[in-house]
């Protein structure tokens, strides 16, 4: 699929229809860190990731963490994996630190979450919020001869070599309210 042209500045690119948003906005890593460098005042980037993602492999470093899913601890035997469930406060959350007008760019692990996230927030009224398509890890690497086959290894935040972090400013991250 391709996205619909924004403005002379903005590229018109393929992007995959799981990391397709009703605004139409996306940026690469390497691009939104740009976008940010350029006016860290207007843009922010909000990563949308687990808590658990965001502490343990990492996050850019001026990037606040409201999860959109939250982690279930109680192994799906069919699906072969640990679910997540919606934060049902996302938008919530964001409405508390962003207006709708601001300059929002979203980032997940890979960018299929953080459409998701952005397609919420449409809803509720924000207009400009890009998808970072390439997320914080990549996409995976399928190549069956590489070492990296099955793994985030081809684009992303990290292997784009921007700056990243582990330390935590804790009024950035927002938790929901347990219930």
């Amino acid at each position: 699929m391709t996205s619909r042209k924004k403005s002379a500045s903005e590229p018109i690119r393929k992007v995959p229809q799981g990391k397709m948003t009703s605004l139409g906005l996306y940026v690469t890593a390497k691009e939104a860190y740009e976008m940010w460098r350029s006016d860290p005042d207007r843009v922010k980037i909000v990563d949308c990731r687990t808590t658990e993602e965001f502490l343990f492999v990492g996050h850019p470093p001026m990037a606040w963490n409201i999860p959109f899913a939250l982690q279930v601890y109680e192994w799906d035997v069919e699906k072969r994996q640990f679910p997540m469930k919606p934060n049902q406060d996302f938008v919530k959350q964001v409405m508390k630190c962003f207006k709708p007008s601001d300059t929002l760019l979203v980032t997940c692990r890979s960018g299929g979450r953080s459409c998701l996230a952005i397609n919420a927030l449409a809803k509720a009224g924000f207009k400009n919020v890009y998808n970072i398509i390439d997320g914080v890890e990549g996409d995976m690497v399928c190549d069956p001869e590489s070492v990296f086959h099955r793994q985030r290894m081809k684009n992303g935040w990290k292997n784009a070599g921007l700056p990243w972090t582990y330390e935590i400013v804790p009024d950035r991250i927002l938790l929901p309210k347990t219930r």
